[in-house]
């Protein structure tokens, strides 16, 4: 057996340990998941008088647990996105998509959220229907998730997340835009890196591990399109993604 016939069987080894590790993080993340998920909504009965009025010491303590979970949680969601983002074997399925059904199905899981805290999510649906997209649906489904979240994360009570599309040439343009806390002149080289987060997004929530958008920007980028952003004159910011029409 020559070198290079052994280093092509070392290399099918690797590949076969490296999907097998892949598989066990995916499968061990769901089930953290599902567990965190459902003590979330335990703690959050507790925290809003669902099961009986809490003293404030009971109360300060469901408080600190529910923001613990919650930190898990992103974690925990984070590194599911990038176990499949960064993974070079990871197969994407494209199929033409109803890009508009994916958005109005995403912006269904904030409705809790935005009346809780008080930020309105507003759908800008375009007057002429858009054409289908080639893309793999739960992908971009996290694209929507991601760029949303952020908005309200980083919003003030009273604000308004925007979320609109529109077509140029053979292009789709997908637009999120907030009225929150924008991005500084200092943080706008770093904020697509791998868990960046910029202090005043800190000091707005300290809830984050600085993966949100850079799995945005690898997902966006696998599907032949590009992500960028603009702080907004009086406050905000605005995401743009582009993904091709073909």
């Amino acid at each position: 057996m020559d070198e290079l016939e052994k280093l092509k069987i070392e290399n099918e080894k690797l590949r076969k340990i490296s999907e097998n590790k892949s598989d066990v993080i995916s499968i061990t993340a769901h089930q953290l998941r599902t567990s965190l998920s459902a003590l979330k909504w335990i703690f959050k009965m507790f925290i809003d008088g669902d099961v009986g009025k809490l003293s404030n010491e009971q109360s300060e303590l469901a408080k600190k647990g529910f923001d613990s979970n919650e930190r898990m949680l992103t974690l925990v969601n984070d590194l599911l996105t990038m176990n499949h983002t960064d993974e070079v074997e990871i197969h994407y399925e494209f199929k033409k998509m109803d890009i508009l059904e994916i958005a109005e199905q995403t912006i269904f899981d904030f409705s809790g959220e935005t009346n809780k805290k008080g930020i309105e999510l507003i759908f800008l649906k375009p007057e002429a229907p858009l054409p289908l997209v080639s893309c793999d649906r739960e992908m971009i489904r996290v694209v929507f998730q991601n760029l949303i979240e952020n908005g309200i994360k980083y919003s003030h009570p009273g604000g308004k997340v925007f979320l609109s599309f529109s077509q140029k040439e053979k292009e789709l343009q997908i637009s999120v835009h907030d009225s929150g806390i924008g991005i500084t002149n200092e943080d706008k080289e770093s904020i697509f890196q791998k868990f960046y987060r910029a202090p005043n997004a800190i000091q707005k929530d300290n809830v984050g591990s600085g993966l949100g958008l850079f799995t945005t920007k690898n997902i966006v980028e696998k599907h032949g399109g590009k992500i960028w952003f603009e702080n907004v004159d009086g406050g905000g910011t605005t995401f743009f993604v582009t993904l091709p029409i073909t």
